[in-house]
């Protein structure tokens, strides 16, 4: 198995990139928001994860060892394949997920593209025996149902779910409670 993969950046896709190591140039499935940071020529280290199918030997590489376990245990939920994984980890960040998953958010999961309702529950239920406890990011449960409520409203005004978690994430802890004010201070993330 391939376990990482470090060269230089050679070319890219809208979800792969071309590194070239070695005199070989290795296309790996990446996330979106890698590909957009990449610039050709860059150097770059990927942890890697190899499909294997009868047709095809496919490499997913992620920025950090956390994501391609995250990515592992995805990928071992019925239903989901290696694709919607890399969709599900494109679409969400790691905290996302543990909060989704230690509040039992399915929903949150059916945002992304791929992901049915069944699938979403699915995968829930499975990473709540699959993730450490320590893993999973500590909040108030209230805190945790209003962050979901300024997701949806940040979504409802047509930024990403990646964007509208990004600004959720730079609120300070211990700030206000409330769905007005936690989206307030969230869109200021725009602003600057």
């Amino acid at each position: 198995m391939i376990a990482a993969v470090r060269g230089d950046v050679i070319g890219k896709g809208d979800d792969y990139l071309v590194i070239e190591t070695g005199g070989i140039g290795f296309k790996v499935f990446t996330t979106h928001d890698l590909v957009l940071r990449t610039v050709i020529g860059d150097p770059v280290l990927v942890f890697t994860h190899m499909v294997v199918r009868e047709d095809a030997l496919t490499l997913f590489g992620f920025e950090t060892e956390e994501l391609r376990d995250l990515f592992n245990l995805l990928i071992g939920v019925t239903g989901v394949g290696p694709r919607t994984a890399l969709a599900i980890l494109s679409s969400m960040s790691p905290d996302a997920i543990r909060r989704s998953v230690a509040s039992e958010q399915a929903d949150l999961f059916t945002r992304v593209p791929g992901v049915g309702k069944k699938t979403a529950q699915q995968i829930v239920i499975h990473l709540q025996g699959k993730l450490k406890s320590a893993d999973i990011i500590s909040g108030e449960p209230g805190t945790i149902e209003i962050d979901a409520q300024v997701l949806d409203a940040l979504t409802g005004l047509g930024y990403s779910i990646v964007e509208a978690q990004a600004a959720i994430q730079s609120i300070p802890r211990g700030s206000a409670s409330d769905v007005e004010s936690r989206l307030r201070q969230a869109l200021q993330y725009f602003s600057n």
